[in-house]
């Protein structure tokens, strides 16, 4: 069944639950498709009034604001152990040269790697344990999770949900375009991610070892 479609079958409150749930999960370090439920979500919102656009946008915010900072807090105190358990559990996500991407990011951007991180897919998942590992002092991490949270969050749900309204006969029949859009892009910021992270890890691998850099206070 087409995510939509599913999400049709279900209350409104389920859904904001659902939204949120799932993006806190995502944001905590656990693989899923928060953007796809998101964009989802939002254009259902365009088509059905039950669904309140804003406390959708408000919950989704929330999932991601709360779960980068449990992702944080868990990072802090599992430390470079932790990365390796998720290495073993989600080889594809967590593997040693997409942490050295991250990695190479945080100490090189710091805050800005939490903020920016959280409009690339592969890289969502990695901002919260990842900052609270490398010991990024949690007002920087705060900072830059709130505004990160409610721009991407926030922004999405705004900006599906107005063209929706705006082609609301469109989307009945195409509405699936949207959708495949958000996948495709999603898609294609994880392979440009990927093929750097190869490239971080060869760098690496070249490079003498040394031991690792802590973000700065």
């Amino acid at each position: 069944m087409h995510v939509q479609e599913w999400l049709e079958t279900i209350p409104a409150v389920a859904i904001y639950a659902l939204v949120g749930l799932v993006i806190g999960l995502e944001s905590l370090g656990i693989p899923l498709p928060g953007e796809i439920v998101l964009v989802s979500s939002a254009l259902l919102a365009s088509q059905h009034g039950e669904i309140n656009p804003y406390i959708l946008g408000a919950c989704a915010t929330a999932g991601a604001i709360i779960g980068d900072s449990i992702g944080y807090a868990i990072g802090r105190k599992g430390g470079r152990p932790l990365l390796a358990r998720l290495g073993r559990r989600f080889p594809k996500h967590f593997s040693e040269a997409n942490i050295g991407l991250a990695e190479n990011s945080f100490q090189k951007w710091g805050m800005w790697a939490v903020f920016f991180g959280r409009f690339i897919a592969l890289l969502r998942i990695f901002a919260g344990p990842l900052a609270g590992v490398l010991h990024m002092p949690y007002w920087k991490f705060l900072i830059a999770n709130v505004l990160g949270g409610i721009l991407w969050a926030g922004g999405t749900t705004a900006v599906i949900y107005s063209v929706g309204v705006v082609a609301e006969a469109w989307l009945k029949r195409f509405s699936w375009l949207g959708l495949v859009l958000a996948v495709l892009i999603g898609i294609a910021s994880m392979l440009v991610v990927r093929n750097r992270a190869k490239k971080a890890a060869a760098a690496r691998a070249a490079a003498p070892e040394a031991d690792p850099v802590p973000v700065a206070d």
